[in-house]
């Protein structure tokens, strides 16, 4: 009798009982003991903020959290436009960067949706919104910024007050951002409006108007066309213009009114219908962080800081002693629209596409 089929039988048991100890345990039904499906989580975020900054904080956050993480920037009118168009099928989750009086009018519209982050707790409450549709990064003041050759060539003085812009010989020698585009150019409208009164602050504006050579898209692009040489006089957040002075733009000069001056809250928030909504409030956990904040000095936004622990960057002590207005940041948010328009009817002007 043959003994083939005997070994054969031998071998197959053999191969068998060798898979089976090669393959993974299976854990018992409730067992803990099984390791954690590893999320392959991805985030997008519209910044309000300077580029150089949103590089930093996303390659950062990232780095940390193993969130596959992209940005765009863009000015803070751009991204209200950006996101209503897309409430019902949004690209991004979050909104990173750019005055919050933006995120109000956003919140206004059901585009924000409320995360109150463990982070943000110790936050004084001027930084957040009580609901948690927004909190504060960074806050930064408006001023003005000025080529001292320019000043020194012909003789005059340097502004100290809203009403110094309207002098003759700064006529066609004066670059701000247009509010329908930028939130640091509406900072100023809002703020116009709050020192001056409606209608005494529109009189302004119109005057304004006829001073103003360029209305630029962005709200930092003045400071740098003031370093540029390409214009004299410029209307921006004065922590922008300290960045350019600081990359070697050694004759910018800032003041500040003397009457008072408005400031931005800068936040971060989650947009609805966001497609990463987990990944968004990991985002904004690690924004409110100390060493998030603090990240911001290291490319050069000198911006003051949220977070009470934060140490706010050395260049912006300079800025201190500024003196500001009440700036009522709800009003300015819910009041964004129709101060727009009417800047747009009394100026005549419409927000630039390039």
């Amino acid at each position: 009798m043959s003994r083939k089929p005997s070994i054969l039988l031998t071998v197959i048991l053999m191969m068998a009982l060798m898979l089976s100890a090669c393959s993974p345990a299976k854990s018992p039904a409730g067992s803990t003991d099984a390791a954690p499906e590893k999320k392959d989580l991805k985030l997008t975020i519209y910044a309000g903020l300077m580029e150089d900054h949103a590089i930093a904080a996303t390659k950062e956050f990232e780095k940390q959290t193993g969130v596959k993480t992209e940005f765009v920037r863009m000015s803070s009118g751009e991204t209200l436009a950006r996101i209503r168009a897309e409430k019902d099928n949004m690209t991004a989750s979050v909104w990173f960067g750019g005055p919050v009086d933006a995120y109000i009018a956003s919140m206004e519209e059901g585009l924000l949706v409320p995360y109150k982050s463990p982070n943000a707790e110790k936050f004084p409450d001027k930084y957040k919104d009580p609901d948690g549709y927004w909190t504060g990064i960074y806050s930064g003041y408006l001023g003005f910024v000025c080529d001292k050759e320019w000043f020194e060539e012909k003789g005059l003085e340097i502004p100290k007050s809203w009403d110094d812009l309207l002098k003759p010989e700064f006529k066609g020698q004066i670059v701000t951002a247009h509010p329908g585009s930028s939130g640091t150019a509406y900072t100023m409208l809002a703020t116009i409006v709050q020192l001056k009164g409606e209608e005494a602050g529109f009189e302004y504006m119109q005057k304004l108007n006829g001073q103003i050579r360029q209305y630029t898209k962005s709200g930092t692009a003045p400071g740098r066309m003031v370093g540029l040489k390409e214009i004299p006089i410029g209307i921006t957040f004065l922590h922008d213009a300290i960045k350019y002075r600081l990359e070697g733009f050694k004759d910018i000069v800032i003041s500040a009114p003397a009457e008072g001056t408005g400031y931005e809250i800068g936040g971060v928030a989650i947009l609805a219908n966001g497609p990463d909504q987990e990944a968004a409030q990991m985002f904004v956990d690690w924004a409110l962080t100390k060493e998030a904040q603090e990240l911001g000095s290291t490319v050069g936004s000198f911006q003051f800081l949220t977070n009470p622990d934060a140490i706010p960057p050395e260049e912006a002590m300079v800025l201190k002693d500024t003196k500001l207005i009440d700036y009522d940041f709800d009003w300015a948010g819910k009041n964004r629209k129709n101060l727009v328009e009417k800047f747009n009817e009394v100026t005549k002007t419409q927000p630039p596409t390039e």
